[in-house]
């Protein structure tokens, strides 16, 4: 229900906007449509993968590999697959919840999404060009060890 009504909303505000101001509309819907091509291949790309993933993981070992038995072995698991992948927010969050409903424990999950979020293994070449090798591996050991306490809070908070 509630998506009926963002989506009742958002037509209502872009009529307005057409309404308003024809050109400029016209102009943003065609920037949003380049920005959609631009986001697709990867997004397909990722949801490819996770439904591989999925269906070649069952929710007995998800449960096992990252669920609440799994304890600080899952987290630590969690935390080195979200150093090293690259996957955007609105893939990673879907994702989570996807693993959540097939058995992973919410400790394993915060660290996971904390580490993809905050540490990047793949894209330290980058940092190191812009931000200099000894902070970049700063900044990274830092979110690395922050995802850890994220899984911890969260275990507490959440109960696994």
């Amino acid at each position: 229900m509630e998506n009926l009504i963002l989506y009742g909303v958002t037509l209502i505000l872009v009529i307005l906007s057409f309404v308003k101001d024809r050109k400029k509309t016209y102009q943003a819907m065609k920037k949003a449509w380049k920005a959609f091509e631009n986001i697709l291949p990867q997004f397909l790309a990722v949801i490819v993968l996770v439904g591989i993933m999925l269906s070649v993981l069952n929710p007995d070992m998800i449960g096992r590999l990252l669920g609440k038995a799994s304890g600080w072995w899952g987290i630590f698991l969690a935390v080195m697959v979200g150093s090293i992948t690259l996957i955007p927010g609105f893939v990673a969050f879907p994702t989570a919840a996807m693993l959540v409903g097939r058995g992973a424990g919410y400790a394993q999950i915060g660290a996971f999404i904390s580490s993809l979020m905050m540490v990047g293994i793949v894209t330290l070449p980058i940092e190191f060009k812009y931000f200099g090798k000894k902070v970049s591996i700063l900044r990274n050991f830092l979110a690395f060890l922050f995802s850890f306490l994220v899984a911890f809070i969260i275990g507490k908070v959440m109960g696994g």
